[in-house]
């Protein structure tokens, strides 16, 4: 499956990556200043030697001690001060780098939970999870160990060719010109790498999708004997990935190995050119400080593709989280507007579908033309066969999506009119599938609200009649669940996510067939407590079982898409032959495996 990635190019990804972290360039002049300072030191070398060869040894009355001696002082206190100031440069942008990093995670991580739902459902979590993970660690790979360094190697070269004009302008023409089919062929190769390596991460989130799922899914993978499949999958992904991995540190090798054999190849010249005596002007020191010189020309350029590489990495790294920093919220806030925001009263609300159509990103429409009126405190229950709408239309109500087309009205205000974080508050999804984090069974019934206590949580037990359910549990209330809840049975943590909404309180619960897993018992028991609990709130359940569509005030069927017929249990059993058909659906299971009796907590 094909996933967003930006299409900026390596200077648009570079100014981009600067102004969403403006971290990376904060206190960067003292930086350069200290890698300038460090850079000297280094250039310090081939001038005392210089002066220890022509001036020291090889002075016109003989050798000087002393001048030997002083050349070696300032040689050795060149390369102190290198090294201190190398230090200093890199400590200070390891801590810049980590710094915008952290916070470039940060970003990251909350725009991911505001992308719309369609797109986490279509791009994998492995995927996104990769996203924030590796595509980030190999910007911080290549600020830690080239950012700054590229450009102060770039200045580097800068100063060794004015250095080696001032020796010999021929020997460093000579230099130039055999590096010159190098820096012609760069361009190409960078264009290269950049593609193996934007490939590379491509098939790294692969390959963290594959891992993923297969390690959450270890339990389906057991019981359907799916280990063979699983493994080819899992196999095929690392494979790609490792030849992808293989192809652009390839790519990468050759400019790196032509540098270091062009570096060999041009002392070797310089050596035998000089030695030769092709320039009787210049001294022996003289050459032996080209030498060096020579070596800090060619050190940036060994290292410098190198580093472009790591530079071409994190550059495709940074288009993947670039498409996640600039994707559009499906879910945008309403504009801000003089005078007070539109909120919703307080109470049940009152719910309006207006002529509501409904496709998803590539797909047909699912809700064609739906309009519909629930009356605020109201209990509705919404049926249908598999694949017929309803869930659509509970995402709809609790706007964790917008209508293709049509109005969405909570209190007679749209619900794009009204701030999410309003909705959240006073509106609830309870889905089939609840998720729980790992913890305790009292973290994961407060996730909602936080701040309550194990007194409160046991109050609203109570008015669930679920107040005997901890004692079931070895730790009670502190019996932690485990990863997604796995400690707990199917039903279990169907209870949860009750206890959940019934905690958080809202004015509009939406059950999206939130008791499947539950024995039908349990679930009479729970539908009165809910019943009753909802007096005060507007309830809307996507029902599973006939006990739902019996006790609720209004009965809505939606087949194909759009609502056939809306009443009560009564009116629908005699005259909507879709509700007939699934009354008799029901009529059958209830008789095949469902009691009337009291049933035990799950």
């Amino acid at each position: 499956m094909s996933e967003p990635v930006s299409r900026e190019s390596l200077a648009q990804s570079l100014r981009h990556a600067l102004h969403v972290s403006p971290e990376l360039v904060r206190g960067v002049g003292l930086t350069l200043a200290i890698g300038v300072v460090a850079t000297a030191g280094r250039v310090a070398v081939p001038f005392t030697l210089r002066e220890t060869v022509d001036n020291g040894l090889r002075a016109a009355g003989g050798p000087d001690p002393e001048h030997v001696e002083a050349m070696v002082a300032v040689g050795a206190l060149g390369i102190l001060l290198t090294g201190a100031a190398g230090y200093l440069m890199n400590t200070r942008m390891l801590k810049a780098a980590e710094n915008a990093l952290a916070k470039m995670r940060t970003a990251a991580f909350r725009r991911i939970h505001r992308l719309p739902l369609t797109s986490e459902d279509a791009e994998r979590r492995g995927s996104l999870v990769a996203r924030v993970t590796t595509d980030i660690d190999t910007m911080s790979t290549f600020l830690q160990g080239g950012g700054l360094v590229l450009v102060l190697s770039l200045g580097q070269l800068t100063v060794a060719t004015v250095l080696m004009l001032a020796y010999s302008w021929q020997l460093t023409l000579l230099v130039w010109l055999c590096f010159l089919p190098l820096f012609l062929w760069l361009p190409s190769l960078q264009r290269r790498v950049a593609r193996a390596y934007a490939a590379v991460r491509a098939r790294m989130a692969d390959m963290m999708s594959a891992l993923s799922e297969a390690i959450a899914g270890a339990t389906a993978i057991e019981v359907f004997g799916a280990q063979a499949h699983v493994r080819h999958r899992v196999d095929e992904a690392i494979s790609q990935h490792e030849r992808e991995a293989v192809r652009a540190l390839g790519t990468g090798a050759a400019g790196f190995s032509c540098g270091v054999l062009l570096s060999g190849l041009v002392v070797a010249l310089i050596v035998g050119v000089g030695g030769w005596g092709a320039f009787p002007g210049l001294t022996l020191g003289e050459l032996l400080a080209f030498v060096f010189l020579v070596q800090l020309f060619t050190v940036p350029l060994q290292y410098g593709t190198e580093m472009l590489n790591d530079l071409q990495n994190a550059a495709s790294g940074w288009r993947r989280v670039a498409a996640i920093l600039t994707a559009s919220p499906e879910l945008p806030e309403p504009p801000v507007m003089p005078g007070p925001r539109r909120e919703l009263p307080p109470g049940p609300v009152a719910v309006r579908l207006d002529r509501v159509v409904h496709a998803y990103a590539g797909g047909e429409p699912v809700l064609h033309d739906v309009s519909l009126e629930l009356r605020a405190g109201s209990k509705t229950a919404i049926v249908g066969e598999t694949g017929s709408g309803k869930s659509t239309i509970g995402k709809l109500l609790t706007r964790l999506m917008d209508p293709t087309a049509g109005h969405v009205l909570l209190d007679g205000t749209d619900a794009r009119d009204t701030p999410l974080a309003t909705l959240r508050q006073r509106v609830t999804l309870v889905p089939q599938d609840g998720f729980l984090f790992s913890g305790t069974l009292l973290e994961n019934l407060t996730w909602g609200r936080p701040h309550l206590t194990s007194d409160q949580v046991g109050e609203a037990l109570r008015e669930l009649g679920l107040d005997d359910w901890p004692a079931t549990l070895p730790a009670g209330l502190a019996t932690q669940v485990g990863p997604r809840g796995q400690n707990l049975s199917a039903g279990e943590r169907q209870l949860v996510g009750l206890v959940r909404a019934h905690l958080v309180d809202s004015d509009l619960l939406v059950l999206d067939e939130a008791t499947s897993a539950v024995d039908p018992a349990l679930e009479t028991r729970l539908r009165k407590t809910m019943d009753a609990a909802s007096r005060s709130r507007t309830l809307v359940t996507i029902a599973h079982r006939l006990a739902a569509a019996e006790t609720a005030d209004l009965v809505v069927v939606v087949h194909e898409g759009r609502v056939v017929d809306c009443g009560t249990h009564t009116e629908l059993a005699e005259r909507c032959a879709d509700y007939q058909r699934l009354l008799a659906g029901w009529t059958r299971r209830g008789t095949a495996g469902a009691s009337d009796t009291e049933g035990e907590l799950p």
